[in-house]
């Protein structure tokens, strides 16, 4: 009976434990204690596939009273292609606003939003300007 009782007993336990996380999720990275999100990014050119040198990378944050800040050179990328950098991380604040843009002025400048702020590799590709 008490082997009974405590099989029980873990049921319960791991049925609540279910719950909890269903509800509210995984627990996030610790990019919230730190304040920033490292992130990496890989530029390739859309047409041939091709990395991109020399693209700057920009972001903007939103301070606490939701006005956009200055946008900042974040990073540029290398020979092949990549950047790593760390973007602020604001609280209650989707994800920060980026910007690719190319000083040689052959590629068209991309914008986005990041609203995952896990940290891999994501891969842009940016138009030729016609």
């Amino acid at each position: 009976m008490k082997i009974l009782h405590n099989i029980l007993k873990g049921v319960s336990l791991t049925g609540a434990l279910f719950v909890f996380q269903a509800c509210y999720g995984v627990p996030q990275p610790s990019i919230h204690e730190s304040g920033e999100a490292p992130m990496s990014f890989t530029l390739l050119s859309k047409d041939t596939g091709q990395p991109l040198k020399g693209i700057q990378i920009y972001g903007r944050v939103w301070n606490s009273t939701q006005n956009p800040q200055t946008p900042g050179l974040l990073g540029e990328t290398d020979a092949s292609g990549k950047c790593r950098v760390s973007i602020p991380y604001v609280m209650d604040v989707e994800g920060p606003y980026l910007r690719f843009e190319d000083p040689g002025n052959v590629y068209s400048v991309k914008d986005t939003l990041i609203t995952d702020l896990r940290e891999r590799d994501i891969v842009i590709k940016l138009n030729p300007k016609q």
